[in-house]
């Protein structure tokens, strides 16, 4: 079973469109193991334990782990996904952007290494820095394309004046990502929560492609309209909510309280999807 395929089943066994990033900060910690990146695993497994049955992904991002010499906690954590909750996709968060024979070692190490089911990938330096994960015909790539951070701007709204109709860099990306660039169907791209209207856009250009969407929770995006704006008929969303959920409690109670934010966010999206339908 493709990424895409692994998406979907997780999204109907689930009912759901909730991503939960797995960000862990050691000084978030509760109780006794606040501070402890001896924890990174116990707390994630916890989170997952807790949501599994509420998501249609998870989504570890790597320099968490990376940051407190934890990669074998990371390594750990996808190994135990697999084990508790084999239909839900793991999505490693690591933003990489190379070319060549290093993009190469890069998709061995988010695939063979971790053994994740998809890889966030900047997809600045063009083809070159994708197509060595699509040797990988059954994982996903996942990449960056309206992003939610103000300086985002920078590059992403800016008009291509060579391209016919002058679109907007990141207008430009949805459409090679949806055609050209698309060759095993294995694409998906990141838009962020906070811009609706371009979520919408996104979604006008690349009708069946994933699409990641995270900004919701913390950040503060608007999840109704969020669903409104990148839900299609052919091409699904997931929602990501990490510190929301993770943080939900800094007491023992941690698990039940991510798992009670988790619930009402699967819900809200839910009801979003309805009213959309």
């Amino acid at each position: 079973m493709n990424f895409i395929d692994q998406l979907r089943q997780a999204e109907n066994l689930n009912n759901s469109l909730l991503c939960v990033g797995l960000d862990p900060e050691p000084g978030r910690f509760p109780g006794a193991w606040k501070g402890d990146a001896g924890r990174i695993f116990d707390f994630c497994a916890a989170i997952v334990d807790a949501t599994k049955d509420l998501v249609s992904s998870f989504k570890p991002q790597i320099a968490y782990f990376a940051a407190h010499r934890a990669e074998e906690q990371l390594e750990q954590l996808i190994a135990h996904i697999k084990r508790v909750a084999p239909s839900v996709p793991v999505i490693l968060d690591a933003k990489r952007g190379d070319i060549g024979s290093t993009a190469e070692q890069y998709a061995k190490e988010a695939f063979g290494r971790y053994q994740a089911d998809a890889v966030t990938l900047s997809p600045f330096m063009g083809f070159d820095s994708i197509e060595p994960y699509l040797r990988y015909p059954d994982k996903g790539a996942i990449l960056l394309c309206r992003t939610s951070n103000p300086g985002g701007n920078d590059w992403q709204m800016q008009r291509l004046a060579d391209v016919p109709g002058q679109p907007r860099l990141f207008e430009h990306l949805a459409r090679l990502a949806q055609s050209e660039w698309n060759r095993n169907g294995q694409l998906g791209l990141v838009v962020g929560a906070t811009y609706p209207e371009e979520i919408a856009r996104v979604r006008e250009l690349a009708p069946t492609l994933p699409l990641l969407i995270p900004g919701v929770g913390a950040q503060g995006g608007d999840a109704e309209a969020t669903v409104r704006a990148g839900l299609g008929a052919q091409g699904t969303i997931m929602v990501n909510s990490s510190r929301a959920v993770l943080y939900a409690s800094a007491a023992d109670d941690f698990a039940a309280q991510a798992r009670r934010v988790a619930l009402q966010t699967r819900d809200t999206l839910n009801q979003a999807r309805g009213t959309k339908r």
